[in-house]
């Protein structure tokens, strides 16, 4: 089960670069051990016990443990959790980590509590999280426990109460951080930009130095919305300030040229990222592969790939796939995959799941199906990544009603729940259709697997209405219950679903 998919895959989880570095999981990664000890690829005794057990049997896996006297040091915790983390098994790392508490296995420390807090948010949302904040011995609520309290808030998307959260941590007299500014600074880019600016004259105020994520945020920002001039003058102030570019943010400016129609300048910075030497400067393969992609420069990914090719890396393979689905280069993307499967032997779902996608976006169902047959053949684990491929396979061959029944059946399995975009594709065709009824109950089905408190849901669900010219009432209400607050184009939205609103006509009747 060493699968990536065997973990309840909660796209919640999945955030855009610059979020992933602002959350700081590092430093509640839970337990502080010598990194040598959590060296990439380090096996854990533990944590083999604990994903053999059956999913609500971790607390069992682990009283047999410390009954076969085996080692329960700080590093093997800590190890084990690392592995759990990284394969995105939060409901066990959660089970493990209430039980070394209940059975008193662990002398806890603000960071272990800070570890715990952000599992909680995780799995079980907010309020619980909140709850246990209660629960922490007042002398370890320190910044730590509240900036992974914020951190989660960001990235659920809730604005309030990440507000509520960084106020809190003003009036407990903490030290306003670069981390918690950028936690700010990434729902304003999603949500608000014109609260940037508010941020960014605190932090001024405060003294509080831009680090290198923040600079990719604002950078991020200003090519989302083409100001291309702009984004160049955020990569002046970073250069004066002494900070340097990594690899992402060359991958976000090369992006965003590629996305604003300037392709010299994109290419610029991809000669730029690859330097003299491409096999000395293998990180950069994978952003490549990526951007010549989106450049439609075939010849550019095929001699990127010639250089990964005799000693491939997964993510390096997994960029090529996708890269020359992208081109539709379907037997290179194919054959890339077969040099994985050659490779590595037993690929999992995620290496079938990059090929799976191609298919998809090129509508081959039926070489799409085969896929999975063979993944299942193989004994691969299909799990959140591989319904949540088939579903958008079936939405993009018009078998809406197929996709759904399969979204049906992945909510009854047990050991994971789907990915929160595997309903939205269905949702938002029911929406397309006008199909009132199956929106409100793809919004229902979504609330009972855990998927609360997303402007997304409810905008799908007044489009629903709009395209079915139906009446909406008390969508605001609802809204407010879930602590949602309208933004811009929310706010357009409602105002074209107001069975209330004012017309030319309603003006002469009244």
């Amino acid at each position: 089960m060493s699968d990536l998919e065997d973990s309840a895959v909660d796209d919640d989880d999945v955030v855009e670069e610059p979020a992933q570095d602002e959350l700081g999981l590092s430093d509640t990664e839970t337990i502080s051990v010598e990194k040598k000890s959590l060296r990439r690829g380090a096996y854990s005794e533990l944590f083999g016990a604990i994903v053999s057990a059956p999913g609500l049997s971790v607390h069992k896996a682990l009283n047999k443990w410390v009954e076969d006297e085996k080692e329960l040091s700080r590093g093997e915790i800590s190890l084990a959790m690392l592995n759990l983390r990284r394969r995105k098994m939060f409901g066990r790392a959660l089970q493990l980590s209430e039980w070394l508490q209940e059975h008193k296995k662990l002398d806890f420390t603000e960071r272990d509590y800070a570890a715990h807090l952000d599992l909680t948010a995780k799995v079980r949302g907010l309020q619980k999280a909140e709850h246990y904040i209660e629960m922490i011995p007042e002398s370890f609520r320190g910044e730590l426990i509240y900036r992974t309290l914020l951190a989660n808030c960001v990235v659920r998307n809730n604005v309030k109460k990440a507000e509520m959260v960084f106020n809190r941590m003003k009036d407990l007299e903490f030290r306003i951080s670069a981390f918690a500014c950028n936690q700010l600074l990434i729902l304003y880019k999603r949500f608000d930009t014109k609260k940037i600016a508010d941020v960014l004259l605190l932090m001024e105020k405060e003294n509080v130095k831009p680090t290198l994520s923040t600079y990719k945020i604002l950078i991020d920002t200003k090519g989302s919305s083409n100001d291309i001039a702009g984004m160049e003058q955020i990569v002046e102030a970073m250069k004066a300030e002494g900070v340097e570019q990594d690899a992402y943010t060359q991958f976000i400016l090369a992006k965003h040229y590629a996305s604003g129609g300037i392709p010299e300048k994109a290419e610029e910075v991809l000669k730029e990222m690859e330097g003299d030497n491409l096999t000395q400067n293998r990180w950069a393969c994978r952003y490549l592969l990526s951007l010549y992609a989106e450049l439609g420069k075939a010849d550019e990914v095929g001699r990127v790939w010639k250089a990964c090719e005799p000693k491939p890396r997964v993510d390096e393979c997994l960029a090529a796939i996708d890269a020359w689905g992208r081109l539709k280069k379907i037997e290179e993307a194919e054959a890339v995959f077969e040099k994985m499967v050659e490779v590595w032997k037993k690929p999992s779902s995620k290496y079938y799941c990059a090929l799976l996608r191609v298919y998809t976006s090129n509508k081959m169902v039926e070489k799409g199906k085969d896929l999975v047959k063979q993944m299942a053949d193989s004994g691969c684990h299909i799990g959140p990544l591989t319904w949540d491929a088939l579903i958008k396979l079936h939405v993009e061959a018009g078998e809406v009603e197929k996709a759904d029944l399969i979204l049906h059946k992945a909510t009854q399995q047990k050991m994971a729940k789907p990915l929160f975009m595997s309903y939205m594709t269905v949702m938002d065709q029911y929406a397309k259709r006008g199909d009132v009824h199956n929106a409100e109950k793809m919004f229902h089905r979504m609330r009972q697997a855990g998927y609360t408190g997303r402007l997304r849901q409810f905008q799908t669900l007044v489009q629903a209405y709009i395209n079915a010219k139906a009446p909406l009432y008390g969508i605001k209400e609802r809204m407010k219950g879930d602590n949602m607050f309208p933004n811009k184009p929310m706010l357009a939205l409602l105002t074209q679903a107001d069975p209330f609103k004012k017309t030319a006509v309603s003006d002469l009747l009244d």
